[in-house]
């Protein structure tokens, strides 16, 4: 390969908009590889930005990161989703999408009364929680939809 086709970090990182600790993330995760120069630097090839340019599309529908190598493991040889692959993985997002649009929809309109966090700290609560026994459903906003309530993208 042409050292000429090995991008350096920073230009990864200026052409992606990742962060260089969200690449070396993926990096550590398995879902992009970098070279090492004799320096010990990372090196990507070129098509390691389509690879970031899927992950990102893949996270802002939803998909956790185990779901994002799940799809990329998929793909033979390891190699880059091409336009092919692009339509077949993303048909099953389109659910996901219509999914999430609702749930965002309800709670649109419910955002005058109450959000469904279960915090008590509301007076009248549409989703009232009385006895405080959202607590025992565990963190978070136990009341909004799961498609609105995935996991910090660092979790697996």
């Amino acid at each position: 390969m042409d050292p000429r086709d090995l991008l350096p970090m920073g230009e990864i990182t200026r052409r992606s908009g990742f962060a260089a600790s969200a690449i070396r993330y993926y990096e550590a995760e398995g879902l992009i590889e970098a070279d090492r120069s004799s320096g010990g630097q990372r090196r990507f090839e070129r098509s390691v930005l389509r690879r970031l340019a899927f992950i990102r599309a893949a996270s802002n529908v939803g998909l956790t990161i185990v779901e994002i190598r799940d799809e990329l493991s998929r793909l033979p040889g390891n190699r880059n989703p091409t336009k092919a692959d692009w339509h077949r993985i993303s048909r099953h997002w389109r659910q996901r999408l219509d999914d999430q649009i609702a749930a965002l929809e309800r709670l649109k309109s419910g955002l005058d009364g109450c959000i469904g966090c279960g915090c008590l700290s509301l007076r009248s609560c549409a989703f009232s929680n009385p006895g405080d026994v959202l607590d025992e459903a565990g963190p978070g906003a136990r009341l909004l939809p799961d498609t609105l309530r995935r996991p910090h993208p660092t979790r697996r």
